[in-house]
């Protein structure tokens, strides 16, 4: 059952929310933001409402103004997408708008008034919903914190997420497969998060991680003596799993003797610990994820044939990010609203010569490559724009020749190009060293073999402050090449 989070100073607010919203809500109450803070990790919410005053406790920065968007990050990095309400006296209404505009969804005066309490919810939920343009999702089959993901121009994806939806209630097997860095993993979450069993455990294996040795203790568990260093009985990943899901990340990896046992638990729903001799009933949805060809690994003799029929009942292949392009620019949008959320940055764009960059990339890495660079980028970045500086000079290599022109005055000149890298390089760089020593001018100019004056004659070249650098996270010393003199 959803669950709504009450933070209030007057009980009469907690009263009216339980009665606005009993019994379709279990509604949990706490009279303080530590209290909040701490049951907020222990279970998931779909509403917080929380009286402006718990919110803005203890502060006051050094400037003596209340930063809200710092204040609603610890929430935020729980449930990126919980709803917040603030809930608020006549007195502290300027204090409820700017909450808002750092990011809650809304705020309530005292007294609460249950006809607008359920607009105010309502039009929160409508919203999402607009913002995500998801028309045929308004059967609200998908939950509210998914449908960040399952937004999608491709036509691929569009597919992907039907199966998805048609499968998740289900108990079948579903094998997903993809390149790495392609969301096997998130979708794997997904599935769980629509099935029946949403409300019991998600345990997600890595396969390829464990050692071979390993692998069948790790899967199904071993007895007391079982072999050397087995000192006590240890559960299996299978038996935790039961009444969940259970997600076998990099299936191809296992060992013949581990798909003997797996291919066992298919058939016939039961499986021994290592060392045991006692059948132990295995209730836990399979969800396994490879990013190889497993029908041709079969083939090879590399792969059981009769375990790949029996995974493959349900197969969904992921496509690459290069070939749903035209989601990128939402992708890029969605990384950037959770940097702004977890960061005290805000950068609000991504320039346009990034996005037609990253259209002509061909990603390897997929959407976990794209996330990375976004964070990397947004570390760099001084203005409240994600310029092409920020980003790694490979990416515009494709982006040399004008699009849409075989003609030879469509390139720039050799020195034109050599003097654009070379702005690029060194603009990359400063970023980096800056941020490496978090703005300090003697010590990044000591480290570039500079003075002082000529770095701070590049910063104004380039429109670099150092204050955008003050309270950044400090970068691996291995990207600021160091000059020796």
């Amino acid at each position: 059952m959803k669950r709504i989070l009450v933070a209030y100073v007057d009980p009469l607010s907690f009263q009216a929310i339980e009665q606005c919203f009993q019994p379709e809500y279990l509604i949990d109450a706490v009279a303080d933001r530590k209290s909040c803070l701490e049951l907020f990790n222990k279970r998931r919410y779909e509403f917080l409402f929380i009286d402006v005053e718990l919110l803005c406790s203890g502060s006051l920065s050094s400037n003596g103004r209340t930063n809200y968007k710092e204040l609603l990050q610890p929430f935020w990095r729980v449930f990126p997408n919980i709803r917040i309400v603030i809930m608020s006296s006549q007195e502290k209404i300027r204090d409820a708008v700017m909450a808002v505009k750092a990011g809650a969804g809304d705020y309530i005066t005292y007294p609460i008034n249950r006809d607008e309490l359920k607009h105010i919810t309502e039009n929160i939920y409508e919203s999402t919903l607009k913002q995500e343009e998801l028309g045929y999702l308004r059967d609200r089959f998908w939950a509210i914190d998914s449908l960040e993901i399952v937004n999608t121009k491709s036509p691929r994806m569009k597919k992907v997420f039907e199966k998805i939806r048609l499968v998740a209630p289900t108990k079948m097997t579903v094998l997903l497969t993809g390149e790495t860095g392609t969301g096997k993993g998130v979708l794997a979450r997904l599935i769980h998060r629509h099935s029946n069993r949403a409300e019991s455990q998600f345990i997600s294996v890595h396969c390829g991680a464990i050692p071979d040795t390993l692998i069948e203790s790790e899967l199904f568990g071993h007895e007391k003596g079982a072999f050397t260093g087995a000192d006590r009985r240890k559960l299996g990943k299978f038996e935790i799993a039961q009444k969940g899901t259970i997600f076998l990340d990099e299936i191809g990896t296992i060992t013949p003797s581990a798909q003997v046992k797996l291919l066992q638990v298919l058939q016939e729903k039961t499986f021994q610990r290592v060392g045991g001799e006692t059948d132990i009933e295995a209730d836990a949805r399979i969800i396994a994820a490879t990013n190889e060809d497993l029908k041709q690994m079969s083939l090879q003799g590399r792969f059981r044939k009769d375990l790949f029929y029996r995974l493959s009942v349900f197969p969904i292949d992921i496509p690459p990010l290069r070939e749903r392009l035209e989601d990128i620019p939402y992708l890029a949008d969605v990384f950037l609203k959770r940097l702004n959320k977890l960061y005290s940055k805000e950068i609000y764009d991504v320039d346009q010569r990034v996005l037609s960059a990253f259209e002509n990339y061909e990603w390897p890495g997929n959407i976990r490559e794209l996330e990375n660079l976004m964070e990397r980028a947004y570390i760099l970045e001084s203005s409240p724009v994600l310029t092409a500086e920020s980003f790694p000079i490979e990416l515009f290599v494709s982006d040399i020749k004008a699009p849409g022109s075989s003609s030879s005055d469509s390139f720039p000149t050799l020195s034109q190009v050599r003097a654009q890298a070379i702005e690029a390089i060194e603009k990359n760089y400063l970023n980096n060293l800056l941020s490496f020593y978090k703005g300090h001018i003697q010590k990044s100019a000591t480290a570039a073999g500079i003075s002082s004056r000529q770095l701070h004659k590049l910063m104004s070249r380039y429109g670099i402050k150092k204050e955008g650098f003050k309270n950044q996270a400090v970068i691996s010393e291995s990207q600021v090449p160091v000059s020796k003199k």
